[in-house]
């Protein structure tokens, strides 16, 4: 139960309870920060409550009045009526369960199609360990590589400057972290003396997790 409910059902201030918690639990001698949670308030600033089990709730509402113990204990009640499994008193809330049961079985079903992809994406990746080059990118994704070439080229992965011949990875690609690049020295230019590298475009494992889910989803 967290702080603000039980300051919601007690009346009292949030801070009041937290500080109450607070020494409750350095009388305890526990840490804390075990307890400690992140929310956020109506003006959207980040605000700390805690979140107390059954026994702590019980050891803080000791130095509680009577009442609002009791409003605290009831909620406990309500809280742990609506985990208990609900069992039928008769054929028709049975029949009733049943397809309530069937509805939520569809609806966990639909989720694991929806997984599917990611999870099959995983598995490609089980063999790529670090960037490979979109050849073998080609080869994990069960495709061709000129048409990995050419859907990267179409959507925007990989391009060509001017009239060369050499793929470049698109900035934005880099920057997703799906594409990074391989830099080789090429000897110095003939006429200038100037030196030369060549680029060679990568898949990251983030690329190739990316690519996977895109190409599956297609199917």
């Amino acid at each position: 139960m967290s702080s603000r409910l039980i300051a919601e059902l007690t009346g009292k201030q949030h801070f009041h309870v937290k500080r109450d918690i607070e020494k409750m639990l350095t009388d305890l001698k526990e840490d804390t920060s075990k307890f400690g949670c992140i929310y956020l308030d109506g003006q959207n600033r980040k605000q700390t409550e805690y979140l107390l089990d059954r026994e702590h709730t019980d050891c803080l509402l000791t130095g509680y009045s009577a009442p609002l113990r009791m409003a605290v204990v009831r909620r406990w009640r309500e809280l742990e009526e609506q985990a208990a499994p609900r069992i039928p008193a008769n054929f028709a809330e049975a029949l009733q369960l049943a397809a309530d049961q069937v509805r939520e079985n569809g609806r966990l079903l639909g989720l694991i199609k929806l997984q599917a992809p990611k999870v099959a994406a995983i598995k490609r990746l089980a063999a790529a360990e670090g960037a490979i080059c979109i050849s073998d990118a080609a080869k994990q994704l069960g495709m061709a590589p000129y048409k990995l070439f050419d859907w990267m080229q179409q959507n925007r992965w990989i391009f060509r400057r001017g009239g060369s011949k050499r793929w470049i990875a698109m900035q934005p690609r880099i920057q997703s972290g799906y594409l990074k690049h391989k830099v080789t020295a090429l000897p110095p230019d003939t006429e200038t003396g100037a030196d030369r590298a060549a680029f060679q475009p990568l898949v990251t494992p983030k690329g190739l997790t990316r690519l996977a889910e895109i190409f599956q989803e297609g199917k």
